[in-house]
């Protein structure tokens, strides 16, 4: 069974290659639902085993905004979001028109703006791998979590079902005419579903780490 901590560079590649297709559908829906530019880029695909996720986002006692969803399907996965709390309050004033006053709480329209942007964002990335790899594949309903990065990675990731020791990290970098949001979008298969997609990339070889050798199709 293929693991993240197995994954050689090429199919690093092919991970982010589908991840610049899902940023760049979703920058244009970004667009057209904020009325402005919007440009999305994936700078870096990281395998990171979970216990250091929170450490290498940043600071374990950060706040953080967490959107999290299900995806059923032919591969079965969980996906969440990250942002820093100013920013995901700045996206949501991007959403709800109101960049000239955003609140710094998390009511309920900041709420329902973020999860409508992570449910575009999933949309995007879903109808990539779809695309690319014609596996049948559909979101669940956002939810949204707000607490430290270190409990959001440790409690939200489990709650979506067993997981497994390392996480695809795929950061993400939003920009608009003014601003520039960073994020990090976790991709966790089911057990089994990694293997599933990289198979359908063609580049389902057989890895003894994470340089490369001993790879195999």
């Amino acid at each position: 069974m293929t693991q993240f901590a197995d994954l050689s560079s090429i199919q690093l590649d092919a991970m982010r290659e589908v991840g610049n297709i899902g940023a760049a559908h979703a920058a244009t829906v970004l667009s057209q639902l904020l009325k402005q530019k919007v440009q999305m880029s994936v700078p870096r695909v990281s395998v990171t085993p979970l216990t250091e996720a929170a450490e290498f986002i940043g600071v374990p006692e950060m706040p953080m905004v967490g959107v999290y969803l299900r995806v059923f399907g032919d591969a079965p996965s969980k996906i969440l979001y990250l942002y820093p709390k100013e920013q995901a309050l700045f996206l949501a004033g991007l959403l709800l028109g109101e960049t000239y006053k955003v609140r710094n709480i998390l009511g309920e329209m900041e709420v329902s703006a973020l999860k409508e942007i992570g449910n575009i964002l999933t949309g995007a990335y879903v109808n990539a791998f779809s695309n690319f790899t014609k596996l049948n594949m559909i979101s669940s309903v956002p939810a949204l979590a707000f607490d430290m990065v270190g409990a959001i990675v440790n409690t939200v990731l489990a709650d979506l079902g067993e997981v497994g020791d390392y996480a695809l990290i795929i950061e993400t970098k939003l920009t608009t005419s003014d601003s520039s949001i960073d994020g990090h979008f976790f991709l966790v298969p089911d057990s089994d579903s990694l293997g599933v997609i990289l198979k359908t990339l063609g580049v389902n070889g057989e890895c003894q780490n994470s340089s490369g050798s001993g790879c195999r199709k």
